[in-house]
Parts: C-alpha cells; structure tokens; sequence
C-alpha cells in the first residue's frame, strides 16, 4: 500500500473529505473565493499539507475545520469525517415563534379592531 501523500490540491481533498458533492464543485468554489487555506483565498491547485486551517464558505454556513489527514479517494462518510476536525463554533439557539394568528375561514372581514389586534400579534407597526 503506498504511503500517504505530503501534500494534495485543496479542490482534491475538498472533494474526498465529503464537503461538495463533486469535484468539479470543489473547484468552482475554490476558484470562486469560497474556501481560505491559513487566511488566505486558495485557488484549486493550491497545496494542502496536515495541519492546515480552512475556511469554507457552503450555501447555508461557513466551515472552519483543520486538515487532519490527506486522501485522494473519496470514501464513505466516517471515513471522511476523519480527514479534518471541525473547529466551526456552535450556532446561536435559534428564537422559537409564536404561531401565526388563527382566524377561522368563513369568519368574515375582519373589523379595524381585530384588524389591529392582528397586527399587533404579528409585531406590524
């Protein structure tokens, strides 16, 4: 078996450690300014060695995970979750809402007071 590598292209390992779907994403992303290796905007083939910081910036949040291990090819999901140690600070409690106002159907319009009411539960000014 041959030994690991010492250092690997960022869209390469982006892609085996499970954080884009293909490569071609993995790519995209980087070329695009959405992953930082040690603070600075990695371009795809940009070398990635042990030890290094990365900032990934994915639709609905951003990453912060240092590499751990390197690995050109892409295996199941614990496997993956091996390669880096996510350093991504946990996300704020998110603020329950109150259920919208019910206002049964057939009711009819509703009068400026209870218009106001409405309004008033709905936190409209």
């Amino acid at each position: 078996m041959p030994a690991p590598p010492d250092s690997l292209r960022v869209d390469k390992w982006l892609w085996a450690a499970r954080f884009f779907k293909t490569r071609g994403l993995a790519t995209a992303a980087c070329a695009g300014g959405k992953v930082d290796v040690n603070a600075d905007a990695a371009k795809p083939a940009k070398a990635l060695r042990v030890g290094d910081r990365l900032v990934i910036t994915l639709p609905r949040d951003k990453r912060l995970v240092q590499v751990l291990a390197l690995s050109e090819r892409r295996g199941p999901a614990p496997v993956a979750r091996a390669l880096y140690a996510d350093q991504t600070p946990p996300a704020p409690p998110r603020q329950r809402q109150a259920p919208p106002p019910y206002r049964p159907p057939g009711a009819g319009r509703p009068t400026k007071r209870e218009r106001r009411q409405l309004e008033r539960l709905r936190g409209l000014p």
